[in-house]
């Protein structure tokens, strides 16, 4: 059956139509039904849908990867097109978070979280369904659940932060999940922004499905925020694996998707708004 994988929201325009945002969300069209894997930050998803003829009525599930504001903003206007729908998150996506970042020598921190209740997101439609581990949610359908984190070089990111229960910690990213379409032509990995690491999530879907063979992975690899040393760990860990496409997004950085087609060549391609994996 034909599969097709549009990029709705992203940082970057690849096409001359579409509109940029910080965030990400992919339209995934297959013969079961139509899903939609984030919703971006907000102010783009319906006007991109329209531009590509995306039918946001019709999708059937939506999942998100984590909780943070670029991946779930655009969740309530899908829903007042959508109403009652199933929405896939593991329980910690409402977490309160906060990232800081310095400016001109003096911390800021800001709100990063989902920007919406739970309770408004149900009210508009969302039918939450939560899962701790590995899930098959349709067949040759996967979310990874939570990721064991096992690669040395892989670090969490040191300005994020997470409030639980009155307390603020490092934000560890035990929500952070991934989708997983199993092809004919191998398995199709979908990314967030891989908070627990590339190749950590890509080991555990290799263990999880006891398939090696990846025909595209694709979406935010926060390659962005390591140190040169670790993004090289990362690309020699890549270039061991059987990947036949890799289409990075969001939160991947110019510096980490420029070695990335250093190293892939044709096999590279930048997941911008409009961008289509087709099978």
């Amino acid at each position: 059956g034909i599969m097709k994988i549009t990029i709705l929201c992203e940082n970057t325009v690849g096409k001359l139509i579409g509109s940029g945002e910080h965030g990400f969300s992919a339209f995934i069209e297959m013969e079961e039904g139509n899903y939609l894997f984030d919703t971006g930050s907000g102010p783009s998803i319906v006007a991109n849908s329209l531009v590509f003829n995306k039918d946001l009525r019709s999708v059937k599930k939506i999942f998100l990867s984590h909780g943070h504001y670029d991946h779930s903003g655009g969740l309530p206007e899908v829903l007042k097109l959508r109403s009652k729908v199933d929405v896939h998150i593991h329980p910690h996506v409402f977490l309160d978070r906060i990232a800081a970042h310095k400016e001109n020598g003096e911390e800021k921190k800001r709100f990063v979280g989902i920007p919406y209740k739970r309770g408004y997101l149900e009210a508009l439609g969302a039918n939450f369904t939560s899962n701790h581990t590995f899930l098959e949610v349709e067949r040759g359908i996967y979310l990874t659940g939570e990721v064991p984190r096992k690669t040395s070089f892989e670090k969490p990111d040191h300005r994020l932060f997470a409030e639980v229960d009155g307390k603020t910690s490092q934000d560890i990213f035990l929500d952070d999940q991934s989708l997983i379409l199993d092809t004919e032509k191998g398995l199709i990995l979908i990314l967030g922004c891989a908070h627990s690491g590339m190749i950590n999530i890509i080991h555990h879907v290799i263990h999880k499905t006891g398939k090696d063979k990846f025909h595209a992975i694709l979406g935010g690899t926060h390659l962005d925020f390591l140190t040169p040393e670790q993004l090289e760990e990362s690309i020699k860990a890549l270039k061991k694996m059987e990947i036949e496409k890799i289409g990075v997004s969001h939160c991947t950085g110019m510096r980490a998707a420029f070695r990335l087609h250093q190293e892939f060549g044709d096999r590279f391609f930048y997941g911008s708004v409009g961008c289509v994996l087709k099978l």
